[in-house]
This record gives C-alpha cells, sequence and structure tokens, in this order.
C-alpha cells in the first residue's frame, strides 16, 4: 500500500531534476527529437531575456554564492553598559526579641515609618526586676567583705614575721649549745634540745607562710566572687533592657509589629519576630554583569536607571563583586540612587546603563552575527577580492534599531543574509539591501 507514494515522490523528483539542473542538456536532447521544438526555443529564450533583467541572467563564475550585503560606517557612540536589573532596599532587617516573654505593648501597622532607636515591641518584665535587685544584693555584699579578707593579709604576714625570728633565735641557741658541746661544757641532752626547737620553728615558720597564702586566696576568691556578683547583674540589667525591641535604623515598616498578648521566645530562630524594617533612602539598583562587561565598569561610575513606570533615576556604582556567580558566570554591581520621597519601591524592574569610555561601533541588525567554528562570535563580511571573511566582534548594546559592535574596520562590507551558507575565502556575488529595496 505503500509503496505507490514513494515511487510517485521518486518520479516528481526526478522530473524536477531535469527540469532545474539539467536543463540545457533537456533542451539539447528535445531539440534532437523534435526538430520544430529548436526553432521554437529561441523565441522563448528571446522572451525570456527581454523579460529578465541582464544582470540576472549574467552567469556567475563557478563556485560563487550570492548574498546580500549592507555597508556599514563606523560611528562614535558613549560605549553605555546596558543591562536590566531590580531595585533592592538599602537594608532590610527582620528584627527580633533576644529575651522571652509576652508583649504588652501596642502594635505598630505595615507601612509605617519609624525613626532609629524607636520602640517596635514592649515585653512584660516578669521577675526580671527582682532577679536585678538580688543581684545587686549579692554584689553589695561580696564588696562589703573585701576589708575583712585584706585585713588577714597583714595579720598572716606578721605571724610569718614572728615565727623566722624564732626560727633564726633558735639556730643561734643550736650552734650555741653545738660549739659548747664540742668543748666539753654542754651535754648532748642540751644540743638535741636546741635542735628539736630549730625543727619547731621551722614547722611554724611554715605554718605561718600558709596561713599567708590561705590570706591572700581569700582576697583571690573574694574577688572572684565579686566579678561573679557583677556578672550577674550585668546579666539582669541586659535581659530588662532586652524587654524594650527598638527600631535598628530608620525606615518602614514592611510587616506588622508583634501583637499585644502575643509570647516572643527570643531562644526560638523564628519565635522572637518583632516587625520587619526595611530602609529605602537611599536604594539600590542591582544587576549582574557579564564577563565580557565587567571589565568596562568601575566602582564611581555614574550610572543611571528607567523603571518600569517610565521614572528615570540617576546616581553611581558602589559595589562591583569581585567573585562571579557560580551558575551564571556573572558579577553583581549596584547602583546607589537617592530616593528622599520613598517613591522608588524594592522589586521594581529597571534598564539600567552604566557610563564606560566612547568608542567606534558599527550598527548592524542582530541577523547579522553568526559564530566562527570555534564558537567565537562575529560577522562574515566581504574582502577586497570579493571573498568571505569572518571577523569577530565585542558586542557593547543591543537596541531597538539593531546591535552596536566594535572590533571591525571604519568602513566594511557585512553580509547580512547567507552568511550562514560561505566560509572564509568563498567567491561571493553581494547585493546590496538598499538596491534591493
Amino acid at each position: 500500500m505503500r509503496i505507490v507514494p514513494i515511487i510517485t515522490a521518486c518520479v516528481v523528483a526526478l522530473v524536477l531534476y531535469g527540469i532545474v539542473v539539467e536543463r540545457d542538456r533537456l533542451g539539447e536532447f528535445a531539440a534532437a527529437v523534435l526538430p520544430e521544438a529548436a526553432t521554437k526555443a529561441p523565441v522563448v529564450a528571446a522572451a525570456e531575456t527581454a523579460a529578465t533583467p541582464a544582470a540576472a541572467e549574467a552567469p556567475l563564475p563557478e563556485g560563487t554564492v550570492r548574498v546580500i550585503a549592507m555597508k556599514s560606517v563606523a560611528q562614535e557612540i558613549d560605549s553605555a553598559v546596558v543591562l536590566r536589573g531590580v531595585t533592592e532596599a538599602a537594608r532590610q532587617v527582620n528584627v527580633q526579641a533576644q529575651t522571652s516573654g509576652i508583649v504588652v505593648s501596642e502594635p505598630l501597622r505595615r507601612g509605617a515609618f519609624v525613626q532609629q532607636g524607636q520602640v517596635l515591641c514592649e515585653i512584660d518584665p516578669g521577675t526580671r526586676p527582682a532577679n536585678l535587685a538580688e543581684a545587686e544584693a549579692r554584689l553589695a555584699e561580696a564588696r562589703a567583705r573585701r576589708p575583712e579578707v585584706e585585713a588577714r593579709i597583714p595579720e598572716a604576714q606578721a605571724q610569718v614575721e614572728a615565727a623566722r625570728a624564732q626560727l633564726a633565735e633558735a639556730e643561734i641557741n643550736a650552734n650555741a649549745a653545738q660549739k659548747l658541746s664540742e668543748g666539753g661544757y654542754a651535754s648532748e641532752t642540751r644540743v638535741k634540745a636546741a635542735q628539736a626547737a630549730v625543727r619547731s620553728a621551722e614547722a611554724a615558720v611554715s605554718g605561718a607562710e600558709a596561713g599567708l597564702k590561705s590570706a591572700r586566696s581569700g582576697l583571690d576568691s573574694l574577688q572572684a566572687g565579686i566579678e561573679s556578683a557583677e556578672a550577674a547583674v550585668a546579666r539582669a540589667r541586659t535581659e530588662i533592657e532586652y524587654l524594650t525591641v527598638r527600631a535598628p535604623f530608620a525606615g518602614l515598616l514592611e510587616s506588622d509589629a508583634a501583637e499585644t498578648g502575643s509570647l516572643l521566645s527570643g531562644s526560638a530562630p523564628s519565635g522572637g519576630h518583632c516587625a520587619t524594617v526595611i530602609q529605602l533612602d537611599p536604594i539600590k539598583i542591582v544587576g549582574f554583569l557579564p564577563e565580557m562587561s565587567v571589565a568596562r565598569v568601575e566602582v564611581g561610575a555614574r550610572g543611571g536607571a528607567r523603571l518600569t513606570s517610565g521614572q528615570e533615576v540617576a546616581g553611581r556604582v558602589t559595589f562591583l563583586s569581585r567573585s562571579a556567580d557560580p551558575l551564571t558566570r556573572t558579577f553583581r554591581v549596584e547602583i546607589t540612587i537617592a530616593n528622599p520621597d520613598l517613591s522608588i519601591r524594592d522589586g521594581q524592574t529597571a534598564e539600567i546603563a552604566i557610563e564606560s569610555e566612547g568608542a567606534m561601533a558599527h550598527l548592524l541588525p542582530a541577523s547579522a552575527l553568526t559564530l566562527s567554528d570555534e564558537g567565537e562570535l562575529g560577522v562574515r563580511t566581504v574582502d577586497a577580492e570579493e571573498k568571505a571573511l569572518f571577523k569577530p566582534v565585542t558586542l557593547l548594546r543591543d537596541t531597538r534599531e539593531g546591535v552596536w559592535l566594535t572590533g571591525l574596520a571604519d568602513t566594511e562590507t557585512v553580509i547580512t543574509v547567507g552568511q550562514e551558507y560561505v566560509t572564509d575565502g568563498v567567491p561571493v556575488a553581494p547585493s546590496f539591501e538598499d538596491i534591493i529595496q
């Protein structure tokens, strides 16, 4: 059932091939078979020649390809880097409570403007004032013990001096008894007693020195107790300070403040949320630069943007990322814009233009762009010998009228149609767009 359509398609393809490609041979064959057709052929050819322009019938050299081209002259442009971006608040903070408790203040509603330090949430103090009073009492008690402990140190030092004096006296008596014993004037018992008195005096010195160390250790222990009590007082005071949650900077409330009676838990990551504050003056416009454009932008350069509402704003580049996004291989750039009336909102789409050095560029249709075998962006031109030649280009800007490109000579003949069907060195016969139009 399917063989008939296939045979029909093959026959039609052969007929079309004979008519289009082998036209001349087919005419010679017809003239040989039908002599009367040979007499009519010149008449038909003359009619076709009269109806067709002479240029169209002019035979082309073998291998020459017809293309459409345009002559382009470079123009100087400001070479601004154009990209799309979005507005972003200069600062945005989710204000969290640092302690737990019940909210006792009236909530502020979203959209309200708050000043830096303004109270957003007030938490019930509970027993915190009593804890502070207890910590302060312990601190006062520890400080009151200082004179008593400090007085023990001089007393212990005096005992050490007395014990050392007794030791010196005992050593003198022991030496005297030893010499008298050697001369036969003192008994051995007296010598032993003198030596025992020396050992007793040495023990007394050791005990007195231990007492002095104990007194000093007591002073160190007291100092540690005082510092611990001071830390407890500081913690209690900080807990009371945490009861009042304030705005970290002037801005707008993006969410309602915590409702009266709600429980804020400072220990939970999301349980202590009081309010969200954003700062819109100044505001940032954020875009992402491709790798080929990042070298043309510098911090401090002037930049502007057109919002979707039609509003145009201007500012300067305040940040240019040094590391690329791992997914898009683009670099973040920020332009800071004054926004005193808060008319620019967070998250608006913007068309960004950042100033750069002027450059000579060609305005060409985007369809003229092509890729080389290595994947390099460029266009195909017609050289002086009317052969196709690929030239790499750099894309500066994409506009409604076309694309601005650099990397070409001041005057170029660029192939706009047919550049995908030729390679370098292939002869071409260009027809210019203004003539065809």
